[in-house]
């Protein structure tokens, strides 16, 4: 399987899919969020964590650089990136220990975090399109190729 991808229009649309993202993951892996400001990775993000179970708000980490969320049996990791001045400043947050374990790790800018970050089970790169959005999926290894393939099939 290559790259998948897909056309969603508003942001309920972009939710759902996470959901569907949610159910594809079993709450195990890396997924990189690629995409300009305001292009919907985020709101992607809300849906995965909603997805997985969470009930309340979702924030951005923008400020915090990760959200933890404990969601019964599951664990996530929501980063956000953008304002990582130095991608050294992640081996001071204990970067490696999110990716030990069962977790599904999120990860807005990935690009920001060069070098100190694994390689990611699957990216997602998010661009405007007409009065929606398009998400290209690549998968970059067998667990992101079973969960392209596990979409594909739900959005044929």
């Amino acid at each position: 399987m290559s790259e998948l991808t897909l056309h969603v229009v508003g942001e309920e649309a972009m939710t759902d899919f996470g959901a569907q993202i949610a159910q594809v993951t079993e709450s195990n892996g890396i997924i990189f969020l690629e995409g300009d400001l305001g292009a919907g990775k985020t709101t992607l993000s809300r849906g995965i964590i909603r997805g997985l179970g969470h009930v309340g708000a979702v924030k951005s980490p923008t400020f915090t650089l990760v959200e933890p969320y404990e969601i019964g049996r599951y664990r996530a990791y929501h980063f956000d990136l953008y304002r990582l001045v130095d991608p050294e400043e992640l081996e001071f947050l204990g970067i490696r220990d999110y990716f030990e374990g069962q977790a599904l790790c999120l990860i807005e800018w990935p690009r920001l975090g060069a070098g100190f970050l694994p390689k990611p089970d699957l990216t997602i790169t998010i661009r405007p399109h007409d009065e929606g959005r398009t998400l290209t999926l690549s998968p970059e290894g067998s667990r992101g190729e079973a969960w392209c393939a596990a979409l594909a099939l739900k959005f044929k």
